[in-house]
């Protein structure tokens, strides 16, 4: 079997995380897995650790992208075969994990879609015009059809690990949007499988219009960031691996 490791990036889920590892823990005994602490403020440390899992602890908040940059050198450094993100709040669910990785039998990385067909999750106004204008742009450079690119339920093979450590951007949406494009244009494969999103265990999710407008903003400046930037080239044992 490959070696897999599940990272989970959290940033004070004091509430949701004690949940979610120990779901994570009963439904894939056979992964390891690792929450990196984003700066939280909160108990997130304490309550991850009283669940159960290794916690890596960022010294200050550096947003998703910085902590899972974290995780895949991690993973790289102990030789993981594969490695898969999971929200701290519960919003992906442990059951579709082993969907997610089967994907990587024929892709670099294999993306959780959350409109391709499975739930009944939508987004409205703005954000959804964002997310549908990127998924098309980013479909077009993958030669294949993705329709949920800013999905954080992902999964990496070797190829792809080697490649986020070289190049994980930590800005806003850099971690969805950037991150894949750049493993595109740098020759890695994608493919999507469908998946269902969960409500948040904690917390409110945000409908705000103006906030949905400056993600609309911000997600078409992180693909034009992305566009700008120099494919990354792995070794010739990178690639093989």
């Amino acid at each position: 079997m490959p070696k897999i490791l599940v990272i989970i990036p959290a940033w004070n889920e004091e509430e949701a995380i004690g949940a979610t590892i120990a779901e994570v823990v009963a439904e894939l005994p056979e992964v390891d897995l690792i929450v990196v602490d984003d700066g939280s403020t909160d108990r997130t440390v304490e309550v991850a650790e009283a669940a159960g899992a290794r916690v890596l602890s960022l010294p200050y908040n550096l947003g998703v992208g910085g902590a899972m940059r974290c995780g895949y050198n991690y993973a790289q450094l102990f030789g993981y075969d594969q490695a898969i993100q999971l929200d701290a709040d519960g919003q992906h669910d442990p059951r579709n994990v082993r969907t997610v990785l089967a994907g990587l039998e024929h892709a670099n990385i294999s993306i959780g879609a959350r409109f391709a067909g499975r739930g009944d999750y939508e987004v409205r106004g703005p954000r959804k015009w964002a997310m549908s204008m990127l998924a098309g742009i980013v479909s077009s450079l993958a030669k294949t059809k993705l329709t949920d690119i800013t999905s954080g339920f992902r999964a990496a093979d070797r190829v792809a690990i080697a490649q986020y450590v070289k190049h994980y951007p930590v800005e806003y949406l850099g971690d969805t949007v950037d991150s894949l494009v750049v493993a595109i244009r740098s020759g890695l494969t994608v493919t999507q499988v469908p998946v269902e999103m969960r409500p948040r265990r904690a917390g409110t999710p945000s409908n705000n219009p103006y906030k949905a407008a400056i993600y609309l903003f911000r997600s078409m400046f992180a693909l034009l960031v992305a566009l700008t930037r120099r494919p990354v080239k792995l070794t010739d044992e990178e690639n093989a691996k």
